[in-house]
């Protein structure tokens, strides 16, 4: 009887520890979340502020300029443009294709585990790497230049290995029943994966695809490399021209001394998170219109 009142009470200490550590986890929890609320509604206040008042047609369709009266973004619109359609055409379908063939097609050795786990390493590799790669491989021995395509080439690096890991992770998520089924059914393999594997696992590969690029059409230390201009007053006519994006054009107006240029960086960075919220936005919605279709 003692010993059971005993061990009832060591239970009760222990529960009364185990509330207090979840308490004060919660408590950690809520503050480092409001530290970064809080931080994150600062900046944007800030931004907005200053930015606002410049944002209008004139800016969204000028050229940029010394005075900044007269300078605008269409240029930096444009080839942000530019590179994110390049990045896209090359990126996806090589990003969804190596997921499948290693998912579906490719045997389970050790090759195949070394070549997924260095995929996941990639992911971590800082952008700048990425930039140094696109310049001596699409500069300099192909010789692209400092042009759309270059940065669209090393732009592709850079998202290809967060695609291919999200489109894994998207294909895993399907039942294998779904896909032996189809193959029951005396299709081929190919016609089970194109019909059954990718309708129901577009939705999560198409979230993955738009965060990516959203995180690429932000970069610009890998486009810096590259030999993306700072300055830029025409518009590109194909992919090898010169150009300059976004981030870019914010960074050589946060670069000057003057409170107009950096007022105009604050309008660049407003234009550049539009751009960023409506990805967001078209991943929730493909997100919620296939898992409806698929459900």
């Amino acid at each position: 009887m003692e010993k059971e009142l005993f061990n009832e009470e060591i239970m009760k200490t222990n529960l009364k520890k185990r509330k207090v550590k979840e308490k004060a986890l919660k408590i950690i929890t809520i503050i480092a979340t409001s530290i970064g609320i809080i931080f994150l509604v600062a900046l944007l206040i800030q931004i907005f502020s200053k930015g606002l008042k410049n944002l209008d047609w004139q800016f969204l369709t000028s050229y940029t300029s010394s005075r900044p009266a007269k300078a605008g973004i269409l240029p930096a619109i444009v080839g942000s443009l530019y590179i994110l359609i390049l990045t896209i055409l090359i990126s996806v379908p090589l990003g969804i294709g190596t997921a499948i063939y290693l998912e579906l097609y490719a045997k389970p050795t050790k090759l195949t585990e070394f070549i997924k786990l260095n995929i996941q390493n990639l992911a971590g590799v800082p952008a700048i790497v990425y930039g140094i790669l696109g310049l001596g491989v699409f500069v300099k021995f192909f010789m692209f230049g400092s042009s759309i395509l270059s940065g669209a080439l090393t732009l592709s690096l850079l998202v290809l290995s967060p695609i291919i890991i999200s489109s894994q992770e998207a294909i895993k998520t399907v039942p294998y029943s779904f896909y032996e089924g189809a193959l029951a059914l005396g299709v081929t393999k190919w016609q089970a994966i194109k019909g059954v594997v990718i309708p129901c696992a577009v939705s999560n590969i198409s979230t993955g695809i738009i965060l990516a690029l959203a995180r690429a059409i932000g970069e610009a230390s890998p486009l810096i490399v590259v030999g993306a201009a700072t300055f830029v007053r025409f518009l590109p006519q194909n992919i090898l021209d010169g150009f300059t994006v976004l981030p870019i054009q914010i960074y050589n107006w946060t670069s000057r001394p003057e409170v107009a240029f950096q007022e105009l960086a604050s309008s660049g960075i407003i234009v550049l998170l539009i751009i960023v919220f409506m990805f967001n936005i078209l991943a929730i919605i493909i997100r919620k219109k296939f898992e409806k279709k698929y459900d």
